[in-house]
């Protein structure tokens, strides 16, 4: 598992410990979110950018031997760039709401050289059709380590919520799918100061919650031992902001 959670913490905690609005009992309806198309990916390429189909970035890319072969594989994202996709109003939060979605791609790369996809998912990420909260994917969102590829999201409200934090996700190849073998968790009351950091180890079946105070060091850390369940596929998580990590007595 990561060492506490691969971001810049201090620097994170900062910002998240800036005031929250009030809640506005004027605020606007739900925005009128556009419907958005998913492309299929191409099927191969000689690099991450020609993955790419017409209309989309790469966002981010990060490298590194996830099936075990010596090679360098490609963990990618992409991006939409409709400008329909694109949100103005004036109401709270973010005047300019860039919808637009997210697709997430793994590549294995093949012996003759160039790559081949493995896998394409738009859930894991999703798109951001709120304005009051912050996009949930940040640059640098994705890496590469001991054959496993890790993804991290952040939930920030500046409006309706003190809570904040911080979820990290970690997969690994195995019998033909992208496993989830690690769940890392940092989440912060920011009108408390309460902090809360879970580390879950799903091939071991074993998990730590360490809680504390944003003003001290002093914290209190437990283990638990889950239920034995077969690992969850990568496709099976859905929403990675709405994953429910299944460690029995932890929001």
């Amino acid at each position: 598992m990561p060492d506490r959670l691969a971001f810049p913490r201090r620097a994170w905690l900062a910002a998240a410990l800036l005031p929250a609005l009030r809640p506005d009992p004027a605020r606007a309806a739900p925005l009128d979110i556009p419907p958005a198309s998913l492309p299929r990916l191409m099927e191969r390429a000689p690099s991450a950018a020609g993955f790419a189909p017409a209309g989309w970035m790469l966002e981010e890319q990060a490298a590194g031997d996830l099936d075990g072969d010596g090679r360098a594989d490609l963990v990618m994202v992409f991006r939409g760039q409709d400008p329909a996709l694109v949100v103005t109003h004036d109401g709270l939060g973010e005047p300019r709401l860039d919808t637009n979605p997210r697709i997430l791609a793994v590549a294995f790369a093949e012996p003759a050289g160039g790559y081949r996809l493995v896998l394409q998912d738009a859930a894991l990420i999703g798109r951001r059709v709120d304005p009051v909260l912050t996009d949930p994917y940040e640059a640098q969102g994705i890496s590469v380590a001991r054959g496993s590829f890790r993804l991290q999201l952040g939930r920030f409200a500046s409006v309706g919520s003190w809570g904040a934090e911080r979820r990290t996700f970690t997969f690994r190849w195995q019998d033909g799918g992208f496993a989830l073998i690690g769940y890392d968790q940092f989440s912060m009351q920011r009108n408390s100061g309460a902090t809360q950091e879970l580390s879950v180890n799903y091939s071991t079946g074993r998990a730590s919650i360490e809680t504390g105070d944003n003003e001290s060091t002093a914290t209190k850390k437990r283990w638990v031992t889950l239920s034995q369940r077969p690992l969850q596929v990568l496709p099976q998580i859905g929403y990675g902001l709405d994953f429910r990590h299944g460690v029995p007595g932890v929001d």
